[in-house]
């Protein structure tokens, strides 16, 4: 009964770290301009899905020619030509709001606030704090857990 288990245990900790790996491994790009199409097929006649802003944060999943297929932070999933895309690190506020900090702490002085969908260049980060800029706002902190990916 025990080595059953204790192999049950291992086996779970395999996946959580298999899935770990996985994520950490994950390609991102951005948008480089605003009005991109994504796409339902990789080529310029397929449906247009959605309309893209500059900035706008992507997971590839797979690479085919000149196109990527993509995932969004609503599990929106779609055709992007690469030359449209950058590996310039951008964020988008999932949450409905939250709030920038000056420091990479939840008690240091807030210097703006975002809502849900508002995109953020990525600066650097701080274990789960990333620093961020706007052009509506001086760069600062949010907290990993408001932001996408």
């Amino acid at each position: 009964m025990k080595h059953r288990f204790f192999a049950a245990q291992t086996g779970m900790l395999l996946a959580v770290l298999i899935t770990a790996a996985t994520a950490s491994a994950a390609e991102f790009v951005s948008v480089v301009k605003d009005g991109v199409n994504l796409r339902s097929a990789p080529d310029t006649t397929s449906e247009v899905k959605f309309q893209l802003p500059a900035g706008y944060p992507l997971q590839v999943i797979e690479r085919k020619g000149d196109w990527l297929n993509v995932s969004d932070y609503e599990n929106d999933k779609g055709w992007i030509a690469a030359s449209v895309v950058s590996k310039t690190p951008y964020v988008i506020v999932k949450s409905a709001k939250g709030n920038i900090r000056a420091e990479a702490k939840t008690d240091a002085r807030q210097i703006g606030k975002v809502v849900r969908e508002v995109i953020l260049k990525k600066l650097d980060q701080q274990g789960d704090w990333i620093k961020v800029s706007h052009p509506k706002l001086s760069s600062g902190w949010i907290h990993q857990q408001l932001v996408w990916p």
